[in-house]
């Protein structure tokens, strides 16, 4: 499993966390806006920041 994968299911659980929901419902969230790969790709940038500035994008895509 590559680091970007590894990092990408950690992220989704914080984010279900963060959202109050389950994990199966963020992933649905974030996979009908097309945002798995997103968030996937954006490791360098994501694991280097504060988890919540992931959140912060992340919702506001979500919410576009």
């Amino acid at each position: 499993m590559s680091k970007e994968f590894c990092f990408f299911i950690y992220l989704l659980e914080r984010y279900a966390e963060h959202l109050g929901v389950t994990a199966d419902i963020a992933y649905n969230r974030l996979s009908q806006k097309g945002l798995v790969d997103y968030a996937i790709n954006m490791y360098e940038l994501y694991h280097v920041e504060s988890i919540e500035n992931a959140f912060a994008d992340l919702d506001r895509r979500l919410s576009a």
